[in-house]
């Protein structure tokens, strides 16, 4: 029986000077020696999660190896790596200028560049000093040229057994892994469908979530395709247009995952982590329909945002899918302001009240390695679990 209300995060946590330097000098550094600093490097960060508080834990996805010391991105490019049909380009996929306009029906993704919101705030976005790509360095990117299959099998295993090894026994511990639809959002040079890439992405993709399933950990599924996608579309769609465009995006998932234990997966919605205005983010209400149809155990998603904070809401006009929880977040990662205990658990509360406080686990809005300063980062996660020791005692 839960008698509190526990607590976790989306994943990226501040990767260590050391560790960035290893990705930096990796190709240069024995390989004996470079998995030697990964290994203490992962045994940190979980021992400094344990220590807070934490309930659910991970790697910090430290095993989602980037090359280069900036400490942001390896969300999606450690799939590069791990994905057969794919041949490494020098263009990096959201700074082409690829313009790409969508028809009614058949919404496609542009580029980075010609997203909506960008446009709107040119002068902004072409700011160094805005503050707006905090830490984002420009990484090559592959195109699919080829039948896509997985071949990550070695290194989602050394996932499983860096955090399997770091965890106290009896500890429940996640790893992350791109949706099928974020993971197709490479450019493709080989199939003629859209449909069939996307297809076959999540066969490819189940591998990994088998792999993490079976290790008796939780897999949560990273999936900006079903939020960000939306200002990544031109000209905006219309709502039942994107809605179908999640559709599909969760029905290849829910085949992707048929008969893998639902308790453990959950699924998180993302806006984008990068620190814009997000005047052009698509409503939480007109795609939540969609999003629950998706058959995991849990719906991470922001709710400590700007600009997504007023959106618990939704809550009271849809119901929680039997045998779900929710992981709301409760701290930002937009915002240096480190949100106080207080702030956190009446955030919690909130939830807490319309879905039951057993279906609540308190959690980031996105990962913090990278977006934000470590002292910082850990401090908003300190808060998190101070915010959510107050929200047990009003609660239980």
């Amino acid at each position: 029986m839960v008698n509190k209300i526990r607590t976790t995060h989306v994943g990226s946590l501040p990767r260590t000077p050391e560790l960035l330097e290893a990705n930096l000098q990796r190709a240069e550094l024995p390989a004996a020696e470079f998995q030697g600093i990964l290994e203490a490097a992962v045994a940190d960060v979980v021992k400094r999660q344990l220590d807070l508080g934490l309930d659910i834990i991970n790697e910090g996805e430290y095993g989602h190896i980037t090359s280069g010391a900036v400490d942001y991105g390896a969300w999606w490019n450690y799939s590069f790596s791990r994905l057969g049909g794919l041949t490494m380009t020098d263009t990096d996929r959201w700074e082409s200028a690829e313009v790409v306009r969508s028809k009614p029906g058949e919404p496609r993704l542009t580029s980075f560049i010609d997203r909506r919101d960008r446009a709107l705030f040119s002068e902004a976005y072409n700011d160094p000093d805005s503050g707006i790509f905090t830490g984002r360095a420009k990484v090559a990117n592959p195109e699919f040229t080829g039948p896509v299959t997985y071949i990550g099998q070695d290194e989602v295993a050394a996932d499983v057994r860096l955090l399997a090894d770091a965890l106290p026994a009896g500890t429940p511990g996640f790893i992350a892994a791109l949706s099928p639809g974020s993971a197709a959002r490479l450019t493709n040079r080989y199939y003629d469908d859209e449909h069939e890439l996307l297809a076959d992405v999540g066969r490819a993709m189940r591998t990994e979530y088998q792999a993490i399933t079976d290790a008796g950990l939780t897999v949560q599924f990273d999936a900006p395709d079903l939020a960000e996608a939306w200002d990544q579309i031109n000209p905006e769609p219309s709502v039942e247009d994107f809605r179908g465009f999640i559709r599909e995006r969760i029905d290849v998932l829910n085949d992707s995952i048929s008969g893998l234990p639902k308790e453990q997966t959950r699924l998180h919605i993302c806006w984008g982590s990068w620190h814009g205005p997000h005047v052009t983010d698509v409503p939480f209400a007109d795609i939540i329909e969609e999003i629950l149809r998706a058959e995991v155990g849990g719906f991470s998603f922001e709710a400590a945002s700007s600009r997504h904070a007023h959106e618990w809401r939704v809550w009271q006009d849809h119901a929680l899918p039997e045998g779900t929880v929710i992981y709301p977040g409760v701290v930002s990662h937009s915002t240096n302001a480190v949100e106080h205990p207080r702030l956190v658990a009446d955030r919690i509360i909130q939830f807490a009240e319309v879905v039951g406080p057993e279906n609540v686990i308190a959690s980031t809005d996105c990962g913090l390695g990278g977006r934000l300063h470590p002292q910082i980062a850990w401090a908003k996660l300190q808060s998190l679990v101070e915010g959510a020791e107050i929200a047990t005692r009003e609660l239980f």
